[in-house]
């Protein structure tokens, strides 16, 4: 396998694709096998769109001198991105962590692109495929690379900086996420910290959150760059936090009053507000792309339906996220509040655990109508005046078409397969 003479078929092409029907003229495809397809049946269909070329490791597709036969298609695409990463030399940031990843990214290039050329994963794509698309995206008008990392399972942060080398990193928090994968919240701990140990081999810095003891004892070895709440040996000091709903942040004598919703969300804010500063971005500069930045994709928004405000978090969740989700939801000053929640997927073991500690979390909340939806909530259920179980979406709908919300706030927060957004539906 040739990969500088990929590449130089690669500097001449669109960009490079694994999905026939994202097909650009003039692009590469890269026939990736999946668990139920082989994508070397698409090699044909591919040149036929208009790709430049085709990347398999099956010669029994071979059509002609457009094919490239490698041994491995995933290790190619993956080979390939790295030697791009080492061709641009660009500066790197690389972030994961278990919740509010896509956010702070986001945030993160938002605040930089007020001062740089930057580019940054798209999405959630930030898996062994996405990286290395990621990184592909980034061309010689880049200055600076934003890489979001994910991972389910140990190793995977440690392969995916293999392959991005950032020169900066990231971890937003290590929570009850994937617990299936890692075996627990100490294979979480030990999974993220993986990029950790890829920045102090290589010498290269840290962000740190001090509020986070964790991070502030893996930062003990780093070099680092660290940002606090009233903290005096913080590089960057916020001085003050509220959201009722919205996150406002005093820093620098300057008010910041941004569109994300909860203090969960803090974090993700003052994380951009820091690299930014790092990165000597201009005070006022980094309050406009913090305050112009409005989520979507279902990600902390906050909607109006009639008379209703509805907090729609449904992309993901985990016992971490949900955790401080309803605590910030507890705290607003608000009347008339209902609760939406739906089941947390990847827990392993810890399933009913861990949907029990949330129910058990809002027994004495009196005034609150709680509606669990889900098979593992279902299967926690206890006798509450104000506890709704649903034991799937379907079961639940069929009794919200009948309700009228009126005046109310809502919170809805589920894991993405219960894609409990369709809720927003059968609200009247």
């Amino acid at each position: 396998m040739n990969i500088p003479h990929i590449h130089s078929l690669f500097l001449k092409s669109t960009g490079v694709s694994t999905d026939t029907r994202k097909i650009q003229k003039q692009s590469i495809f890269v026939a990736i096998k999946g668990d139920r397809f082989d994508a070397n049946t698409f090699a044909a269909e591919a040149l036929e769109k208009g790709a430049s070329y085709v990347i398999i490791d099956n010669e029994a597709y071979y059509i002609d001198d457009r094919t490239i036969l490698v041994k491995n298609s995933l290790t190619a695409l993956q080979e390939l991105a790295n030697f791009h990463r080492n061709y641009l030399k660009l500066p790197i940031i690389a972030l994961t962590g278990s919740n509010g990843k896509t956010t702070t990214k986001e945030l993160i290039n938002v605040v930089l692109s007020k001062k740089y050329k930057t580019k940054a994963t798209i999405g959630n794509l930030n898996n062994h495929i996405g990286v290395p698309l990621t990184l592909l995206s980034f061309d010689t008008n880049t200055e600076i690379g934003i890489v979001e990392m994910g991972a389910n399972h140990k190793k995977e942060i440690e392969f995916l900086c293999e392959i991005a080398q950032p020169d900066y990193g990231y971890i937003t928090n290590f929570g009850k996420a994937h617990l299936e994968g890692f075996g627990g919240v100490e294979g979480v701990i030990e999974g993220k910290s993986e990029m950790y140990q890829y920045l102090f081999k290589n010498e290269k810095l840290a962000f740190i959150n001090l509020e986070d003891p964790i991070q502030v004892e893996k930062s003990k070895i780093l070099k680092h760059y660290s940002f606090g709440v009233n903290k005096e040996n913080a590089n960057v000091t916020i001085s003050e936090i509220k959201a009722n709903p919205f996150v406002e942040i005093l820093f620098d004598s300057i008010r910041i009053k941004t569109h994300l919703i909860g203090l969960y969300n803090a974090n993700n804010v003052n994380a951009a507000l820091t690299i930014g500063q790092f990165f000597k971005v201009e005070n006022e500069a980094i309050k406009s792309a913090l305050e112009s930045y409005i989520p979507e994709n279902n990600r902390s928004q906050l909607l109006t339906k009639a008379s209703n405000e509805i907090i729609l978090d449904a992309y993901n969740a985990n016992p971490s996220s949900m955790l401080v989700a309803i605590t910030n939801f507890l705290q607003l000053e608000k009347e008339n509040k209902i609760m939406i929640l739906g089941d947390m997927f990847e827990l392993g073991s810890s399933t009913h655990q861990e949907h029990t500690a949330l129910v058990d979390l809002l027994k004495n909340e009196t005034n609150i109508q709680c509606y669990f939806v889900g098979k593992a909530f279902y299967e926690c259920q206890i006798q509450k005046n104000n506890f709704h179980f649903y034991e799937n979406f379907d079961s639940f709908s069929a009794i919200i078409n009948k309700q009228r919300f009126e005046n109310s706030t809502l919170l809805i927060k589920g894991s993405r397969g219960m894609a409990l957004e369709r809720t927003l539906d059968y609200i009247k």
